[in-house]
């Protein structure tokens, strides 16, 4: 799909559409059930970080579309770059043409942001807000919560359709995460992250998540299935009715040259 396409296709969204999707994330009461054990949740969340992790390299073309109270939507292009192996990771913003040549990159678990128009970088923090945009570096790199968080059992419940275990996660100390207390709802029945809401250490809720559809694509180097979030729509919980919609395009798993995540490649990308 082109980038003016995309942008229609965004614009068409019916309202109906958008009410039937809160509808179906509408959480019912809970669900009686002996709780699960730390391991028995560790291992959940293993298998969300398993399933998404690539042993080998990972591209994606991606979609943002933006919306701010006030002002006209916005919707940008990004080139997506992953080496799971070595816990690198590049943005590049292809469009619209203002942003083109911008970039993130994370080295040694720091994030660097370059702009081209003034020629220098940036060291940035987790919260770090990609683009202007309410997603941040956690949405685009690899999951790794069983490292990052210690989970707690809330309980089963129902999600629209869905049965699911709430989990809250608390940051474990020596992780560097943008939030520090996280509630996912995860389907039973895949695995899969269904919803997630982002807390700040005093408890108030700053942004809520939702993953309305995954898909998979074969990885060589992996051998299986990498599982992936088609569509992401994240909702900023401080302003209310900014929301952000991340739409994964494509998503290629070959061999990326090593070239790709340094501060030069980036940099070459502007001129």
């Amino acid at each position: 799909m082109s980038f003016p396409a995309f942008r229609r296709a965004l614009r068409t969204l019916s309202l109906t559409a958008l009410t039937a999707m809160a509808l179906r994330i509408a959480v019912e009461p809970g669900v009686a059930m002996a709780a699960p054990t730390s391991d028995e949740m560790t291992q959940m969340l293993k298998v969300v970080d398993d399933r998404q992790e690539n042993n080998g390299d990972y591209k994606s073309l991606v979609y943002l579309e933006q919306k701010e109270q006030g002002k006209a939507d916005l919707v940008y292009q990004v080139a997506v770059y992953r080496r799971d192996a070595e816990d690198e990771l590049v943005l590049l913003f292809l469009m619209p043409k203002e942003q083109a040549g911008q970039g993130y990159l994370r080295v040694d678990n720091n994030l660097f942001f370059y702009d081209p128009s003034v020629g220098k970088w940036e060291r940035r923090t987790e919260r770090e807000r990609i683009g202007g945009t309410d997603s941040n570096r956690q949405d685009f790199d690899q999951s790794r919560l069983h490292e990052e968080y210690s989970p707690t059992f809330v309980a089963e419940e129902k999600l629209g359709a869905y049965t699911v275990n709430h989990l809250q996660l608390t940051a474990k100390t020596e992780a560097d995460v943008a939030y520090p207390v996280v509630h996912l709802w995860l389907d039973k029945a895949t695995g899969n992250v269904l919803k997630r809401q982002d807390l700040a250490l005093s408890g108030k809720l700053m942004r809520t998540a939702l993953y309305p559809k995954w898909e998979k694509a074969f990885s060589p180097s992996k051998g299986a299935d990498v599982y992936y979030a088609k569509e992401v729509r994240i909702f900023d919980e401080i302003e209310k009715g900014n929301q952000t919609t991340v739409v994964i395009q494509s998503v290629d798993l070959n061999t990326l040259d090593s070239s790709i995540f340094t501060k030069a490649w980036l940099e070459s990308k502007s001129r």
